[in-house]
């Protein structure tokens, strides 16, 4: 059983568990809906590692949607730095970089050689900041 497990909202989480699967290559384990269709609960592997997700209240918005209406939000998106983001870590940087580049990922650092190893960082559909490092 996984310690941590991160459990992410999206405004779509249907169409978040079919983007992360093409752009990112996790592999979706379940698929709850609700009543009203959208996604109560899913779960995805992510190269062995366990991410949540669902569909909240109409009120959310998303990372992306709330740079629109904040007026300070715009400024925290600027560097291409991961906060309040995922870490995950894959076997091929290249591969995975250029996987989720031709699937529609904001690119916000190419991949790069640090003293922790190879990384990249990535914004997914919904503005949710990523960063893949080596296995």
């Amino acid at each position: 059983m996984q310690g941590l497990i991160p459990m992410i909202s999206d405004e779509n989480g249907i169409a978040a568990l079919k983007w992360l699967t093409r752009a990112f290559g996790f592999k979706e384990r379940t698929r709850l809906l609700g009543t009203n269709g959208e996604l109560a609960h899913g779960e995805m592997d992510a190269d062995g590692g366990l991410i949540m997700l669902a569909t909240p209240t109409t009120g959310y918005q998303a990372p992306k949607r709330h740079r629109i209406y904040c007026e300070k939000a715009p400024q925290w998106a600027k560097v291409p730095w991961v906060s309040d983001g995922v870490l995950v870590y894959v076997d091929n940087i290249d591969e995975h970089y250029a996987r989720a580049k031709e699937s529609g990922a904001m690119i916000l650092s190419e991949p790069e050689d640090s003293p922790t190893g190879r990384r990249y960082r990535a914004e997914d559909l919904e503005g949710r900041r990523w960063m893949f490092a080596p296995d």
